[in-house]
Parts: C-alpha cells; sequence; structure tokens
C-alpha cells in the first residue's frame, strides 16, 4: 500500500504522521513545492519510528510527482491556508489553480488512485477536481464533513460533560461558517438523543459554536487549524485502505440525493477500499431540508467563480 500527501505543512504533515503511526501504508509519500520542506518533515517522522514503533518508510519530495506513482490514496492538502478575516472565498482564485495542477501532475502517475481533498475552499475545490480530474465520482471526496463532525462532538461534549467517543453526531451542508448544518436532531449520546439532555439554548450554543468552529482557532493562533483536520483525514484514509465501511460526513457529488445534483457538498457517506460507496439518508426535516437547499446555493455562487474564471 503507498499513501501519498500532497503539501508538507501543517495539515498535511499533522496527516502523514497520523497515518504512519497508523501503519496504513508501506510506503507514504510527502510531496512540497518548498525546496527541501518535505524532506525535512519526512526525515523528522522518521526519526520518531524507533520511538513510536511504527514501520511505515516517510520519503519527503519537493515536485517530485514520479516518487507518487501507484498511490491507492492521495491526499491534497495544498493551498494557501486562511488567515484571520478571510473567508474561504477569498480562496478560491489562488486555491483552484494550484488544486488543478496537482490532480493533473498525480493522475500521470496514479491514474487509477482514490483523492481526498483537504483544501479550501473544500466543497469548491472538490468540485473542481470533480469536473477536471476524469475520476469515477466515488473516488473523488471532500474531507471538511469529517472535521465538522468531530468539532460539533467536541462541543456537545463540552455541554453533556462526557466523552467524545460516546456521541454520534454528524454536519452536512457546506464545509463554511454560514453553510454548515449540524444536525443537532440526529445526535445521539450513545443511543439516546442529546436533546434529551440539553436545553434548547444549550443545543444552539452548540450549534453555533460548531459553526464557527474554524474561524474561532482562526482568530486564536493566527492560521488554520492542523491537528483536528490532519486527523479527520487520516481517519478517512483509514476507512479506505482498511475497507472499514464507516459512516462519515464527507464532500461528495450529488445526483438528485438531498434534493440537489451537480454539486459537491457533505452528507454522510460509507467509505471502504472503493472510496465513498453509498449516500446515507438523513430523512431531513422540512427545517433542515431548506437549510441545506440554502447551503447548496452559497457553495453553487463559490463554484461560479471557477466558471467565470474558466477553470471548468
Amino acid at each position: 500500500m503507498k499513501i501519498t500527501v500532497v503539501g508538507a505543512g501543517a495539515v498535511g504533515a499533522t496527516c502523514a504522521d497520523n497515518i504512519a503511526r497508523k501503519e496504513l501504508a508501506e510506503e507514504l509519500i510527502l510531496l512540497d513545492i518548498k525546496e527541501g520542506f518535505a524532506e525535512g518533515k519526512a526525515i523528522d517522522m522518521m526519526q520518531t519510528a524507533a520511538l513510536l514503533e511504527f514501520d511505515t518508510k516517510i520519503k519527503g519530495v519537493t515536485n517530485d510527482y514520479a516518487a507518487t506513482a501507484d498511490s491507492e490514496v492521495v491526499v491534497i492538502t495544498s493551498g494557501l491556508p486562511r488567515k484571520p478575516g478571510m473567508t474561504r472565498e477569498e480562496l478560491i482564485g489562488t486555491n483552484a489553480g494550484i488544486v488543478k495542477s496537482v490532480t493533473e501532475n498525480i493522475l500521470k502517475y496514479s491514474p487509477n488512485t482514490i483523492i481526498i481533498v483537504v483544501s479550501n475552499p473544500m466543497d469548491t475545490m472538490n468540485y473542481l477536481t470533480l469536473k477536471t480530474s476524469g475520476l469515477p465520482k466515488n473516488r473523488i471526496i471532500g474531507m471538511g464533513g469529517a472535521l465538522d463532525s468531530a468539532r460539533f462532538k467536541y462541543y456537545l461534549s463540552q455541554e453533556l460533560g462526557c466523552s467524545p467517543a460516546d456521541l454520534n453526531a454528524v454536519v452536512i451542508g457546506g464545509h463554511g461558517d454560514t453553510t454548515m448544518i449540524p444536525l443537532i436532531n440526529h445526535a445521539y449520546w450513545n443511543s439516546v438523543p442529546v436533546t434529551k439532555f440539553l436545553s434548547k439554548e444549550q443545543q444552539e450554543k452548540v450549534v453555533a459554536a460548531t459553526m464557527v468552529g474554524g474561524a474561532t482557532l482562526t482568530k486564536l493562533i493566527g492560521t488554520s487549524a492542523w491537528y483536528a483536520p490532519g486527523a479527520g483525514t487520516a481517519f478517512m484514509v483509514e476507512s479506505i485502505v482498511r475497507d472499514q465501511k464507516k459512516l462519515i460526513s464527507c464532500g461528495v457529488a450529488l445526483d438528485g440525493e438531498y434534493g440537489q445534483s451537480d454539486i459537491s457538498l457533505v452528507v454522510p457517506v460509507v467509505l471502504g477500499k472503493n472510496g465513498w460507496e453509498k449516500i446515507v439518508d438523513y430523512s431531513l426535516t422540512a427545517d433542515e431540508q431548506a437549510a441545506f437547499n440554502k447551503s447548496a446555493d452559497a457553495v453553487r455562487a463559490m463554484n461560479q467563480v471557477l466558471v467565470d474564471s474558466n477553470l471548468i
């Protein structure tokens, strides 16, 4: 098993570190455009192998896509991170060109790979990859939902005073501060609805905190988060390479599901060895469906930038 992570910045390196610790691949390639950067990160991680007792071989390369040949999964984290006050929409112009170029180069050497898109704005970058790669739609997956759902569980656990691992809670819609939809009415503490334990005010507090979870961290640390995004991506990789069939919220192409088509949005899917294998219908209420439709409208407005810039 060979896996490639493109982009050796904080998110990419954290993802690679998680993949290595879990021994999800025999060989892990870390690629970056900055001379020596991925090589240094790879050596640093390999020097933890004796301490953490993993056998994954990590190799860093500078723009050497030939080294990525025959990768079964490729993670794309390339692009500018979001800075304080910057919206995901403002990232489109620059990051679209980067993601498109990376995808083209990856497919020269791994034409049958599964691609996980992390680059922001994720919904639009995933849509770009869907439109330009030529890969089957089930082999292109956006990461944001796994991260947003983990943040949702964190905020729920703070209100409930419980372990996040005991919670089942998902976020759907767009991966953005105003487009994501934490499904509070579908959240459970083991098998009990969390709404039985939380007041309406607490529920609203959790939903609001989840929606600005990324912006909150950007304000606090001055750049995008990396521990949870990196771990969330590796969580998806594990479900794929080990064919675990986990139900994870991911950005995928919709063709009538949830009432939407010709768009990539976050919905619950089953992840296995073939990529995403099934979209799970959560039977939304009328209000939830209206929110989902509104989210789709906002994402389509961002996707239009790709059309206007002749990128698709």
